[in-house]
């Protein structure tokens, strides 16, 4: 809540009335040099394999992976059925019930523009 006559956000008001945002697809984006899809690939398996270690749980490191992955419309259902609060649209920062902080490259959302 907030002052006494304040009240909740609604479509009416310009607000939403939901905590969860829609996932968007990242806007486009260029890595600093060109580069192939097996770099691309590897990086990507580099951050999955390491994300777990930079704190949060499990589950929702995978939930993050499986959204990144998927289709807009899926990607959305997944996040949702796993209670991660999207702080960014794009998934690049989101939180976990507990307020653990999951922070995602654009590097394991979308390809960059001058990809080879």
């Amino acid at each position: 809540m907030g002052c006494a006559g304040s009240i909740p956000a609604t479509k009416e008001t310009g607000g939403s009335s939901d905590a969860t945002k829609k996932v968007r697809k990242p806007k486009p984006w260029k890595h600093p040099q060109p580069i192939t899809v097996a770099q691309l690939r590897q990086m990507r398996a580099e951050f999955w394999d390491t994300a777990p270690h930079y704190g949060g749980q499990k589950e929702i490191w995978d939930a993050l992976r499986a959204a990144s992955e998927s289709e807009v419309s899926l990607a959305q259902a997944i996040v949702e059925s796993a209670g991660i609060i999207i702080s960014n649209a794009d998934l690049t920062l989101c939180y976990d019930e507990r307020g653990a902080k999951y922070e995602l490259p654009k590097y394991v959302l979308s390809e960059p523009t001058n990809l080879i």
